[in-house]
């Protein structure tokens, strides 16, 4: 029989752990989100995979907020963020940086998720846009590329915080086999 484990029995990473824990190369661009809780979630997503860092674009709300909060559960003082205005601005400045910048949407040539293999020793940056108009065009355009997730059913998108849990999850585990 199967017992469940208690949070004392997890072994998790206090704050200071997390923050000197090596990290899985990738960041986290949110274009434009409006839902403080989709933002909350994120944060939590961010920090169960060790993610980089996450960068909070546009419109998107900032920490402290108690509705950030009540979904992010304290993420938001061990995942490093910072606030960018221009989402464009901010793919220009992770390309110099040598950062693959990688639009999470459903565009022309999009490679499918599950066809997307990274490359071990590159540092990705995964794009998520708005809940409604998804990743602006001009970010989109400028991304090095475009990837879609598979979907089946008869909806066309699932929500942002979902959709950053599949591609964090698919991607972490693709890129945790080199460290």
């Amino acid at each position: 029989m199967n017992r469940k484990l208690k949070n004392s029995e997890l072994s998790r990473k206090d704050i200071k752990q997390f923050k000197a824990a090596e990290k899985t190369p990738l960041i986290i661009v949110l274009d434009n989100i409006r839902s403080l809780n989709n933002i909350g979630s994120v944060f939590r997503t961010a920090d169960a995979f060790l993610v980089e860092k996450i960068y909070l674009c546009g419109i998107t709300a900032k920490p402290p907020h108690k509705d950030i909060q009540k979904t992010a559960l304290g993420a938001t003082d061990a995942v490093a963020w910072e606030y960018v205005e221009n989402t464009s601005n901010l793919v220009d400045k992770l390309q110099k940086e040598g950062v693959v910048v990688c639009a999470i949407e459903q565009a022309e040539d999009a490679e499918m998720l599950n066809d997307f293999t990274p490359e071990m020793n590159i540092r990705y940056a995964v794009v998520f846009g708005n809940e409604v108009k998804g990743v602006q065009q001009d970010v989109v355009t400028a991304s090095d590329t475009v990837i879609e997730i598979p979907q089946f059913g008869t909806k066309h998108s699932l929500n942002i915080s979902v959709s950053c849990g599949v591609v964090i999850w698919d991607l972490f585990s693709k890129l945790s086999k080199s460290f």
